[in-house]
């Protein structure tokens, strides 16, 4: 009897780490916003519902323009809870991306556990996320929630 519970065991670590590795390959890469990337003015709260759901190990990518004469400059902060991104509050945010790291290829945020990931741009101390939308939060599924 405690043969057969040990392979049960066993069989069940296997399918488990199998698993774990099946969602890890079908990791999407997707870039916040689409064609209009992170900038000001965009609503990403509409376009987060019909791009969701996202799932564990997921990447995001923050795109953005260099800042130049004929545009503004936007940065990427981590959001430590919903009421920091609800009131842009960015007293205990972390920068992520300064206003040169988006350009190009982007900055890349991996969605490596099961929470909320809150994120906003803090340029002109937080007017760009109070007044111009710039804030967007995702919440990765695990992948056997499909």
């Amino acid at each position: 009897m405690k043969m057969a519970l040990t392979i049960n065991v066993a069989q069940v670590m296997v399918l488990l780490v199998a698993a774990s590795l099946l969602g890890a390959s079908q990791a999407k890469t997707v870039v916040v916003g689409g064609n209009e990337k992170w900038r000001s003015g965009f609503n990403y709260t509409e376009w987060a519902f019909q791009n969701n759901p996202l799932y564990i190990n997921d990447k995001l990518v923050f795109k953005y323009e260099a800042p130049r004469e004929s545009s503004s400059a936007v940065d990427l902060y981590w959001m430590p809870d919903l009421y920091s991104y609800m009131t842009c509050d960015f007293t205990r945010a972390k920068l992520l991306a300064d206003a040169t790291q988006g350009s190009g290829a982007g900055f890349t945020v991996a969605l490596d556990q099961w929470r909320p990931y809150y994120f906003a741009c803090g340029q002109s101390d937080g007017l760009y996320c109070k007044e111009y939308g710039m804030k967007f939060f995702a919440v990765p599924w695990p992948r056997w929630f499909k």
